[in-house]
């Protein structure tokens, strides 16, 4: 067996925390190798990046999830017992039921809620005298997203839940405050789900006839899995929270392809006419260049053999997700931002792997990507077509120590306005039906 290259460092916990995104892509061009051993949090991890360890790393049964976080990063993003902390035919039978709410038609009923509810936040966003975009948006997404899962949001809670999905999601790579915070208010987050679960079950909360089967709420609630049981109100209140709480994450993409507007020009001019295959293209664009999550952690959970390596069952295994949207060897030039890269190509399972890599059905790969592309092309079509803005002069820098990273400014805009009377219909999805699950 090869000597995978070991990092000098004692223990790299607080190289990890310095370096942010860069840490696992620092140490592979350091060693010449897209694998290597370190120690993190006292532990012995082995880390890889780009498109074949991609492929090791998301070998369906390969790994188990289970131990593979640290618990407040698990808590905020996942939680025990949610689809993505499954292995086997439980992990598979669970997704299934998530991703029969992917579907083509309900996504774009989801993009319709988001196109209702940014057109609504207009006129205030005219009379403000400055929009924090990243803030604005987050409630907007918490707004759809509630009225497209079945939940009902009165109008004094939609403040508070914004407030507590934005905590869970900056707070799930910090530690100290941010992480504290996000556990603190995510309490009550979970509080107020198992009281919509318990609704539902309890014929308090009824779906409109004909509507339910499309409704995420319903659709968890009425969940059985493979022994025939429902799920027990807490598993099932996490798997409401994890659909909520990623789209109210997708503002982080948002901003992003705000940001790229502004950087470039040029594109902005070219997207007021595209397509929507040309649309397609600057998201994945936005998707694989800016930040989002940093890596993903799994133990292995049936030994095997990668490049003259050995894995032992319960190696702990990272692989850097950003880094590999960043290997030259995939992508050329990989720093500049060209949506054209796309143009006749359509990115390897493990190649553009912001939100995980492998099949949606049976690996672990987000449930929740294809939404994320379909609402931010909508958020693009609403900044390019149908209002004004400006950007004033502010701290746009992205400090990739910070996960998850965002501009420090949040993104201000000023000066908004409407370009022309909002269009009732948007562009179908691009190619949904034709993705592989």
């Amino acid at each position: 067996m090869h000597p995978i290259p070991r990092d000098a460092s004692p223990d790299s916990t607080l190289a990890l925390l310095s370096e942010g995104y860069r840490f696992v892509m620092n140490r592979c061009e350091r060693h010449g190798s897209d694998i290597f051993e370190t120690r993190l949090m006292l532990r012995k991890a082995i880390c890889v990046m780009g498109e074949e360890a991609a492929g090791m790393f998301y070998e369906p049964d390969r790994f188990t999830r289970k131990g593979a976080m640290p618990i407040t990063t698990l808590m905020l993003l996942q939680d025990r017992g949610a689809a993505q902390t499954l292995d086997g035919e439980a992990h598979r039978w669970r997704k299934r039921m998530l991703m029969a709410l992917m579907e083509p038609e309900n996504i774009r009923r989801l993009c319709g809620e988001v196109a209702a509810e940014w057109r609504a936040a207009l006129p205030g966003w005219e009379r403000a005298e400055r929009v924090v975009l990243l803030d604005a948006v987050r409630a907007i997404l918490c707004r759809a997203v509630c009225r497209w899962a079945g939940v009902p949001l009165a109008e004094e809670e939609a403040g508070p839940r914004t407030a507590e999905f934005a905590a869970m999601i900056d707070g799930a790579g910090a530690v100290g405050l941010r992480n504290w915070r996000g556990l603190l208010l995510r309490t009550r987050t979970e509080r107020w789900a198992r009281g919509l679960i318990e609704d539902v079950r309890a014929g308090r909360l009824v779906m409109t006839e004909g509507d339910a089967e499309s409704r995420a709420i319903h659709a968890i609630a009425t969940h059985r899995g493979l022994d025939g049981n429902r799920l027990d109100t807490v598993t099932a209140s996490v798997e409401l929270i994890n659909i909520l709480r990623p789209v109210v994450a997708i503002a982080q993409y948002v901003v992003f392809a705000a940001m790229a507007l502004h950087e470039h020009p040029e594109q902005r001019a070219a997207l007021q006419d595209a397509s929507p295959e040309e649309v397609e293209h600057f998201v994945q664009e936005v998707r694989r260049f800016y930040p989002f999550f940093p890596l993903v952690a799994g133990r292995v959970r049936t030994p095997f053999d990668w490049r003259g390596h050995r894995f032992a069952e319960g190696t702990w295994v990272l692989l850097d997700l950003y880094g590999t949207c960043h290997d030259p060897r995939i992508w050329n030039d990989p720093e500049r931002f060209r949506p054209e890269r796309f143009r006749g190509r359509e990115p390897g399972a493990f190649a553009l792997i912001p939100q995980g890599g492998g099949g949606h059905l049976r690996g672990h790969r987000c449930a929740g990507e294809w939404i994320t592309i379909e609402v931010v092309k909508t958020a693009l079509r609403l900044l390019t077509r149908e209002m004004r803005y400006s950007v004033p002069a502010q701290d746009l820098a992205l400090d990739l120590s910070r996960m998850p990273a965002v501009p420090r400014s949040r993104f201000v805009i000023t000066d908004v306005a409407p370009r022309r009377k909002a269009d009732a219909v948007l562009d179908p999805p691009v190619a949904l039906s034709r993705r592989a699950h």
